[in-house]
């Protein structure tokens, strides 16, 4: 079944997919710039949803480069779903650009992702109180692919969600200055938030033995996925697929969700 649209903050109705338009397949894995690609604020984003109207939800944000449909995160809502987890997935205002024809916009300002995930959450609570949708009553869990969840862990206690997952957590650039990674794990020190980081043991962006040597929160647990890269994809010589991977992870996260 394909997920339905809901305005956030507003009442929405059923309908099918739209044309990803803007980036291709497969998702990005950079981060936002601090020189430029900012995007004045906009209306708050539609939202796509997968899963039981009564079940817990969790809110999922998009990567650097790809968009609320690419096809991991199509995957993982429509596997959650499976698993009895209301999933909403929604799209910073860059990527929406981008959506509109706006060409390849550099992702928002970091400040602009922060605020655009508290309107989302802020917009959620609103719409539950209206009774327009009973799964979306906080406290909610939130999160996303790669940078989406980097930008969720800076805001998760200050919203006072019920607990955060990260799918690919970039805890450094490859390649990049060891300075870069304490700069995005120094908040995770002191993170009060329930948290789940599902990373793949290859992961480009901090594999086990890199991420063992990073001061994490107590309430921060690592689940690793077997040679798994940013996307949890699996080399054929693993002897493991892509499926199997992905199945792992949605059966961690919904065992997180449903557990909390």
């Amino acid at each position: 079944m394909p997920p339905s649209r809901h305005a956030a903050g507003g009442r929405g109705g059923r309908g099918g997919r739209g044309s990803p338009g803007g980036p291709g397949g497969g998702d990005g894995t950079g981060e936002p710039s601090r020189s430029g690609g900012s995007q004045p604020a906009s209306p708050l984003p539609e939202l796509l949803l997968d899963g039981p109207a009564d079940a817990p939800t969790l809110v999922l944000a998009h990567g650097a480069g790809a968009p609320m449909d690419s096809p991991f995160l199509a995957t993982m809502a429509a596997g959650l779903a499976e698993r009895g987890v209301r999933v909403a997935r929604f799209e910073f205002s860059y990527m929406r650009a981008r959506r509109e024809g706006g060409g390849r916009k550099a992702p928002d300002r970091e400040a602009e992702l922060r605020r655009a995930w508290l309107a989302v959450i802020a917009a959620m609570d609103a719409t539950a109180a209206m009774g327009a949708t009973a799964a979306m009553g906080a406290p909610l869990w939130i999160g996303g692919k790669s940078m989406g969840g980097r930008i969720a862990s800076m805001i998760a206690d200050q919203a006072g969600v019920r607990g955060l997952v990260c799918l690919g957590y970039p805890f450094r650039p490859p390649g990049a200055d060891p300075a870069v990674a304490a700069k995005r794990t120094a908040h995770l020190r002191d993170l009060r938030t329930p948290t789940l980081i599902v990373q793949g043991t290859r992961d480009p962006f901090g594999g086990r033995d890199e991420v063992a040597g990073y001061a994490l929160s107590p309430r921060i647990h690592v689940h690793w996925i077997e040679d798994g890269d940013h996307s949890l994809k699996p080399r054929k010589s693993s002897g493991r697929t892509e499926a199997q991977n992905l199945a792992e992870a949605m059966d961690a996260v919904a065992a997180f969700v449903r557990g909390h």
